[in-house]
């Protein structure tokens, strides 16, 4: 297995002024950065709608595993941080839509606040690929 980092984006280029990556893949694990509901302007999405929010991150997180071979179903981890438990129970709809029955392992905590204003809920997770890594490409950033 190898060592080597391997940090996975979307997009245009990550901005230097930023000192995390979106995701990080080592060997055949992929680490996807705490993230919020934002568009691809870094505005949050269905203010005020933590089951909306939800379902953004998790297109968020698929659009990162595809470009490594994978999708949320290799997800095995998840840690859910919440402002509100006001319809919190919706965002377990979201889980069953995404993970059809094969859940990860999960963690959620209540928090005062998030750095993302508007933000209601930020998921950061961890999946396991089956596959080699995919050369990185000059559009991969």
């Amino acid at each position: 297995m190898s060592n080597k980092r391997k940090p996975i984006y979307t997009g245009d280029r990550w901005p230097e002024k930023y000192t995390y990556v979106p995701a990080l893949r080592v060997g055949n694990t992929v680490w996807l950065s705490g993230t919020t509901g934002t568009d691809e302007s870094g505005n949050i999405i269905a203010p005020g709608d933590i089951v909306e929010q939800t379902r953004q991150i998790y297109r968020k997180f698929e659009a990162l595993l595809i470009k490594e071979g994978g999708t949320c179903a290799n997800i095995v981890e998840t840690k859910d941080f919440i402002t509100t438990t006001e319809n919190y129970k919706g965002t377990a709809d979201v889980r069953r839509e995404v993970f059809k029955g094969s859940y990860p392992a999960s963690t959620g905590v209540l928090v005062a606040g998030l750095l993302r204003k508007d933000a209601l809920i930020e998921i950061s997770a961890v999946a396991v690929l089956n596959e080699k890594p995919r050369e990185q490409s000059e559009n991969d950033g």
